[in-house]
């Protein structure tokens, strides 16, 4: 058990290298918003580790800079970020009956959208220190790169900036076009979300739609589709 622990986590680090650089840079251009709006090293160091979520932390920087209420903070925070229950559920799927609750505090807490989507990746049950080892190097890049970013100010090019940030969606593509390719059912979800993401930023009733609220309505209404439509035979989910 030990062993497959160990090999577990490993293979979680080796896993998280991508994504710790990734979020470092994109951490980094949400320092330069936090000194921005007068948020110090420490805290802003304090709230990367407290949310992981880039649009999460973006919001808060932009409402705690227009002198915004804690209340309205809060209940945006809850909208922004209200995807990862669904993930959470999702991956409490996968893992063993019976992990220990603190395992699965330990993984719902550092789950992102990349961690997520690597997990959910995995065939056949997922060990948490997969999790563990994804999260021990992604976690310290993310809280890493938003302090330099607030010490570092505007060292660096808003165009290097930019080309950085590109980086982590660049890799978030990485890790679901291979699941795509195995299977045609992922590739289909893929195309929908892509094409029903792009239609609900364009058409005028609801492009002015919180990018939360969407992300989660395109969650359930395409998951549930096809669920139906093309649901997981039981003899692929004990394999």
């Amino acid at each position: 058990m030990e062993h497959s622990n160990k090999k577990a986590y490993i293979k979680g680090l080796e896993t998280g290298i991508p994504i710790g650089l990734g979020y470092f840079a994109v951490a980094f251009a949400l320092g330069i918003q936090a000194k921005a709006a007068k948020i110090s090293v420490i805290k802003s160091a304090l709230m990367s580790f407290g949310l992981h979520a880039s649009a999460g932390e973006y919001i808060f920087i932009t409402l705690f800079g227009a002198g915004t209420t804690i209340l309205v903070m809060v209940l945006m925070e809850l909208v922004a970020n209200a995807r990862y229950l669904l993930m959470s559920c999702s991956l409490s799927q996968k893992i063993p009956e019976d992990t220990p609750v603190w395992k699965r505090l330990i993984m719902g807490y550092f789950i992102t959208d990349e961690i997520f989507g690597a997990a959910i990746a995995v065939e056949g049950k997922l060990n948490p220190y997969y999790i563990f080892g994804m999260a021990t190097v992604a976690s310290p890049g993310w809280v890493v790169g938003t302090a330099l970013g607030v010490a570092l100010g505007n060292v660096l090019p808003e165009s290097v900036i930019s080309a950085l940030s590109v980086g982590l969606f660049g890799m978030f593509i990485a890790i679901i076009i291979p699941e795509g390719k195995k299977n045609k059912v992922i590739a289909a979800v893929i195309v929908v979300s892509f094409v029903a993401s792009y239609l609900l930023s364009v058409i005028p009733v609801v492009k002015g739609i919180d990018s939360g609220i969407k992300i989660i309505v395109l969650t359930v209404v395409i998951a549930g589709i096809f669920s139906i439509i093309k649901p997981v035979k039981e003899a692929q989910d004990e394999q």
